[in-house]
């Protein structure tokens, strides 16, 4: 595997380039003396003040929400539903809200730890596809939101294998019907027919 860690050159990118440029990237999870690892395969762009289905649709600011304005290269850590943790990677300047959420990961290290962590899941493609099981399985919750993606205990290094533009599949993104407008925006991007992509839309 690649075992360059993402510059934070790469985050500054505008935020639907970076989407597409972090699948096939590997995320890293420090636990202690366990490391785990899965490849991205799905995730979704989030564009800030002028999208109305981001977390900082109008400008809206929170303690919730504050790592999303931080600069590109860090993680923004939300809880949603009562009951998930959610993954996204800061992008661009900071104050610009824009994040990439990381919505499905296929399992590279670790998994017997992710099983016990998901004991629902039946197979290793169900571990990781959805953004609450990724974090779930890689034990991700709030103590890590806004930590950098180049520390100790969470990172990103480049893709360990071939991505060709025509194997990234596009679609509107999932859970964000009462967006308005940008409910149809198209971007979600996934690697086209991968079998660790979330069941929603896997063409």
């Amino acid at each position: 595997m690649n075992a360059n860690k993402l510059p934070r050159e790469f985050f500054m990118a505008d935020t639907v380039s970076a989407a597409r440029a972090l699948l096939g990237c590997v995320l890293w999870r420090k636990r202690g003396r366990e490391l785990l690892a899965a490849r991205i395969v799905e995730c979704e762009a989030y564009l800030g003040a002028n999208d109305s289905a981001s977390h900082a649709r109008r400008g809206l600011r929170s303690a919730r929400n504050e790592s999303m304005y931080l600069a590109g290269g860090h993680a923004y850590v939300y809880f949603t539903y009562g009951m998930h943790w959610c993954l996204n990677v800061v992008t661009q300047e900071a104050d610009l809200a824009e994040a990439v959420l990381l919505r499905a990961a296929q399992p590279l290290r670790g998994m017997e730890s992710m099983r016990v962590r998901r004991p629902k899941a039946k197979r290793d493609v169900d571990l990781m596809n959805g953004p609450g099981k990724l974090c779930q399985a890689l034990d991700i919750d709030r103590a890590l939101d806004g930590v950098p993606l180049d520390g100790n205990k969470l990172w990103l290094t480049g893709r360990d294998l071939d991505v060709h533009d025509d194997e990234i599949a596009v679609s509107p993104r999932i859970g964000v019907g009462n967006s308005g407008e940008a409910a149809v925006w198209p971007l979600r991007f996934f690697l086209r027919g991968n079998p660790y992509v979330s069941a929603y839309r896997n063409v």
